[in-house]
């Protein structure tokens, strides 16, 4: 019986959930930086964030495949994962296109994004994560901005300076949290 018990816990234990916590340190750094030097190169910015997207993408497919045994959502994160993975190396390989379209780009972004932590908060309430609804709220102010920002490309390609502070710390937030929540869901899990 004692065997079963060891097996049950390791096949529930939520893994790399710092992977969550590194991109969330890295965008809320991130945000602080766009807001510190907001006269920087527009180039600087899309080099910037073509590396965040890649970054991103890396830990989202890392930490979905690692865990896909484990969360019945893992499909959220591996979809993220792949999308920033692409995108951040098509923007890499293509500065001069990022900074063309990275207004419209930069709203779809978020909006996919706002449907990802949408997703997640979803996914942690079945589980009665105690700040579930954090993940909700980011979700939906950040699908609300996109509207705004695909409804209004001149302002995105204006204020995107601020904006895109403003998405790194909600996006920053929303990964903090959730590496938070899954590592005390691992822990729920185990017990």
């Amino acid at each position: 019986m004692e065997k079963i018990t060891k097996k049950t816990e390791e096949t529930y234990t939520i893994k790399n959930w710092w992977t969550h916590l590194v991109v969330g340190i890295l965008f809320i750094i991130g945000g602080f930086w766009v807001l510190k030097t907001p006269m920087a190169s527009y180039l600087a910015l899309s080099v910037f964030f073509s590396v965040m997207m890649f970054v991103s993408g890396i830990s989202g497919i890392s930490f979905a495949l690692s865990n896909k045994n484990k969360i019945h959502g893992w499909g959220w994160h591996l979809a993220g994962g792949i999308i920033d993975f692409i995108l951040g190396i098509i923007l890499i390989i293509y500065p001069q296109i990022t900074m063309i379209i990275l207004p419209i780009l930069f709203a779809f972004w978020v909006m996919f994004r706002g449907f990802w932590a949408i997703g997640v908060a979803i996914e942690l309430q079945k589980f009665k994560v105690r700040y579930w609804w954090i993940s909700l709220i980011l979700g939906i102010l950040s699908l609300i901005l996109s509207f705004i920002l695909i409804d209004n490309p001149l302002f995105a390609g204006i204020s995107i300076i601020f904006l895109t502070a403003f998405t790194f710390f909600s996006f920053g937030l929303t990964q903090i949290f959730l590496a938070f929540d899954l590592r005390s869901l691992s822990t729920v899990l185990k017990a």
